[in-house]
């Protein structure tokens, strides 16, 4: 039976893996994650999350390697994460009593075939103060989060309300991948 490899670093991508109560192991993918082409947001984190599925793949060749990434799309504007706090405050700010869609693609490849797909989630946010984005910033959570704020952490202060799913908000749609490696009959 082959083995089943998360090509991420993230710890929440891990802590929802276990949910599925298969053994696994990750591996951080050095994948490229620069776009130089125009992509819808879907085919951008499909690509996405294909490289990184990829480069591991390719080092083993007999697993079901998955890979995933996560944008956070704001007035038709990808939001990835933010290089500084200048840039987080700006993110946070556009963010501010508007609604936005979070989108992860999630990879798999087996036996040199690719399969994919994506999920989206539309979130509202409160109207933020000044004051509230600066305590969110003096925090540290943005940093490392696309759009600047993580949903399962204190980030979840910001939100008003999200239509789909809350996982997928976080960086893996847990139920859809259940299903679709059962569906394709992975385990």
């Amino acid at each position: 039976m082959p083995k089943l490899i998360l090509a991420s670093q993230s710890p929440r991508r891990k802590e929802l893996l276990q949910k599925l109560q298969i053994p696994f192991e990750t591996i951080a993918s050095n994948a490229d994650e620069q776009l130089t082409e125009k992509l819808s947001p879907e085919e951008a984190v499909m690509e996405l999350a294909t490289r990184k599925a990829v480069v591991i793949a390719n080092q083993y060749k007999n697993e079901i390697v998955i890979g995933a990434d996560t944008i956070v799309v704001n007035n038709g504007k990808i939001l990835g994460k933010p290089k500084d706090r200048k840039m987080a405050k700006e993110m946070l700010e556009s963010l501010s009593g508007s609604q936005h869609s979070v989108y992860t693609g999630v990879a798999i490849m087996y036996e040199e075939k690719p399969y994919s797909f994506y999920e989206k989630t539309d979130v509202m946010f409160w109207e933020l103060t000044s004051e509230e984005i600066d305590q969110y910033l003096d925090s540290g959570e943005p940093f490392d989060k696309a759009g600047s704020y993580g949903i399962q952490g204190l980030g979840s202060l910001l939100v008003k309300r999200i239509n789909g799913d809350y996982f997928n908000v976080v960086g893996l749609p847990i139920s859809r991948l259940n299903r679709f490696l059962k569906e394709n009959k992975f385990f």
